[in-house]
């Protein structure tokens, strides 16, 4: 049997053999650790595996995918995958029976992949050493859903890189990979820093420290709008006035060290306890999200997207 011509091992249709066991075993953090791999699953995760498996091996560095585990129905469905590991330098691909699939799966409905892949993550130095102009740090998250949509919103916005304090969620838990749908493979990842020696390290790459909190006494929008002042502001200056002046009213925000087209980093902290005073202290400004509605208070992955997002359009418009 072959695929796109390459010469392919037999079906696997013993769910019990030790192969699918050493797999299936990865949903569990401590075999993770002892191989330092651990699972994508789906089409849009595989996907995503193999392009940066490609790309760094096409700059001469170590790929991302050990193996890849697909149904003939999986790859007939997805022919850019087919494709994909069709290119030289790509992983084996291995078919399983739908029941193998299953076996090595974490979910209870798999979608026709499942990849081992390699550790991804990045020492904190060399996303500083980057310059990065836009951050999210994950200080004590511990929902899977919520760190894998932080990091979703993070690759959506454009940010430089995510990082994960010591106490935050395993980031190659299933459930976490799951969520991050496919962006976990698209931005550098940094775990188990130091909160302090990162905050001196975010300070020493001349980043804002924003801490996200419903409590805090400044407000995004008035960030926001301190951002539109100054950007309206120079276009009036530099073409003249303009039609529809900005208000010529100074706003607290405006004379603010806070700057959300500045380089920032977004401190996001856990579910339950927000962020720990130690983070909150040493943040340039602790930041709420208006809530104009009746909830009482936003889900830690929502806020992070507007966080997000409001820094990213500031910095884009600047």
């Amino acid at each position: 049997m072959t695929v796109n011509g390459r010469p392919q091992a037999p079906l696997m249709t013993n769910t019990q053999a030790d192969r699918v066991k050493e797999v299936a075993r990865l949903a569990g953090r401590p075999s993770r650790l002892r191989r330092r791999e651990f699972l994508a699953e789906g089409p849009q995760a595989v996907r995503e595996a193999l392009r940066l498996h490609l790309g760094r091996h096409a700059a001469g560095q170590d790929g991302v995918v050990v193996d890849v585990y697909a149904t003939a129905d999986a790859l007939e469905r997805h022919g850019d995958i087919a494709d994909l590991t069709g290119q030289d330098g790509a992983p084996a691909v291995r078919l399983v029976t739908a029941d193998v699939l299953a076996a090595i799966s974490s979910t209870v409905t798999p979608q026709g992949f499942v990849a081992v892949c390699r550790f991804v993550d990045v020492p904190l130095a060399e996303v500083l050493s980057a310059a990065p102009r836009l951050v999210a740090v994950l200080v004590e998250v511990r929902d899977p859903g919520n760190a894998g949509t932080i990091i979703r919103a993070a690759d959506s916005a454009g940010a430089d890189a995510v990082i994960l304090t010591g106490a935050s969620v395993d980031p190659y838990n299933p459930k976490t990979v799951r969520s991050t749908v496919g962006s976990l493979f698209h931005l550098p990842l940094v775990l188990g820093v130091d909160l302090e020696e990162l905050l001196g390290g975010l300070r020493d790459a001349g980043m804002t420290v924003l801490a996200a909190d419903g409590y805090g006494s400044t407000s995004l929008d008035d960030l926001q709008d301190a951002s539109a002042r100054r950007r309206f502001a120079t276009v009036g200056t530099a073409q003249g006035p303009a039609r529809d002046e900005a208000p010529s009213r100074t706003d607290a925000a405006d004379d603010s060290r806070v700057r959300l087209e500045d380089a920032g980093a977004w401190l996001f902290g856990n579910e339950a306890q927000g962020l720990p005073p130690a983070a909150t202290a040493a943040a340039d400004a602790r930041v709420a999200v208006p809530i104009y509605g009746s909830a009482e208070s936003l889900n830690v992955g929502t806020a992070a997207t507007v966080c997000l997002y409001a820094s990213a359009r500031a910095q884009r418009l600047r």
